[in-house]
């Protein structure tokens, strides 16, 4: 199927994780090696593609405990947003924090990285852009 050839608005959606850890006040990020969809991203907010069966919150948890070990709680949608490069891809962005687990980098995964809300720009400057509007709600959080 030719997606951007729908009139309507079918998207592929991926929900991320901004786990934020309130004693540290630091933000976990992951890096990532041959991104299939993204060839430039390296750093990025743990999440995936959700799939029908279960509610997005259920799917976002799944993958933060596959990419990162830790298990949290979702608290709320913080921002959602579609990209220039992949009009079809379609990100949402929870609020979410650790509540246990092991941390260890796996599904895709090479490394983790606890960082300052105003230092996740720098990390990310070097892969992909981040949206004013998250980079403000980061910058609250400092």
């Amino acid at each position: 199927m030719e997606w951007k050839k729908l009139e309507i608005g079918v998207f592929l959606v991926n929900v991320l994780a901004i786990i934020y850890n309130r004693k540290t006040k630091k933000i976990l990020i992951g890096r990532r090696q041959n991104d299939p969809y993204l060839k430039k991203l390296t750093w990025c907010f743990p999440g995936g593609m959700p799939g029908y069966g279960e509610d997005l919150e259920f799917y976002l948890k799944e993958q933060i405990k596959l990419k990162t070990g830790l298990d949290v709680i979702v608290q709320k949608i913080i921002f959602a947003k579609t990209y220039p490069e992949k009009r079809e891809f379609l990100s949402i962005y929870y609020y979410c924090e650790p509540i246990g687990g092991k941390e260890k980098p796996g599904e895709l995964f090479v490394e983790l990285e606890w960082v300052k809300p105003r230092e996740v720009i720098d990390y990310f400057k070097i892969s992909t852009s981040i949206h004013p509007k998250l980079v403000k709600y980061l910058k609250s959080l400092a």
